[in-house]
């Protein structure tokens, strides 16, 4: 763990988002704006509103026409890599509004007393019921477990809200474009022996269909790309 505190730190927000403009703006909205400094929207070729709920929530929306829950995520760091001043952190968060955005605070704290990566742990926090399906939280236990026995790091869930060091997320060189993103995360942090850490986080059902979990051939597509992920990075 690295021992330097930040008083003060600089914080961006990435937030995919597909066809979320029921959600989008709550999202946004719910974002602690004095903790932060852009909330950026990783619009994933959405044809729905979302690009402009998104905008008149304050957000600043970044098109990413090519689909992939990673595409979106890596077009917002792409925004965030053509900063002027970079940040100290860089946040994920779903834009479905199964989160509780305010709770970034918890995931903040950690990484201000030294940690390089916080995982919001659905696992640890409020489960609503229904929120998950059994297949989400049976793959959760499986890719979580398989990591503990092959790269020796406890996970106890591979959820999107989550916070990192910039500067350790830049060291992950980050590739994955689609289901496998989280799991590719904390791989590589476990690999390159970064100090890990997970909160408990409160989850709640979305608002909308999953693209992937609400349908059988996204659930399957995203369990194998996940052990996919897990395997190819050993």
């Amino acid at each position: 763990m690295q021992t330097d505190n930040f008083s003060n730190p600089i914080v961006d927000v990435v937030i995919p988002a597909y066809n979320e403009e029921g959600s989008i703006g709550k999202v946004v909205s719910d974002i602690p704006k004095h903790l932060v400094r852009h909330i950026i929207v990783g619009n994933n070729g959405s044809t729905d509103k979302t690009k402009a709920v998104a905008t008149a929530a304050g957000a600043v929306v970044v098109d990413e026409p090519r689909s992939g829950y990673g595409n979106a995520c890596l077009a917002g760091m792409d925004y965030v890599a053509q900063l002027k001043v970079q940040p100290d952190i860089l946040a994920f968060i779903d834009g479905d509004y199964s989160d509780y955005p305010e709770q970034i605070t918890l995931l903040l704290d950690q990484i201000k007393s030294g940690h390089d990566l916080v995982i919001g742990s659905r696992a640890l926090g409020d489960l609503q019921k229904g929120s998950m399906t059994p297949a989400q939280l049976f793959g959760n236990w499986l890719a979580t477990n398989l990591i503990r026995l092959i790269y020796k790091v406890e996970f106890t869930d591979l959820g999107p809200f989550r916070a990192v060091r910039y500067e350790k997320l830049m060291e992950m060189k980050m590739a994955d474009r689609d289901f496998g993103w989280t799991v590719e995360m904390q791989v590589k942090a476990a690999k390159l022996g970064m100090s890990c850490t997970e909160v408990a986080v409160d989850y709640r059902k979305r608002i909308g269909v999953s693209k992937v979990s609400g349908t059988i051939k996204g659930t399957i597509l995203a369990g194998h790309k996940i052990l996919w992920t897990i395997f190819k990075l050993i």
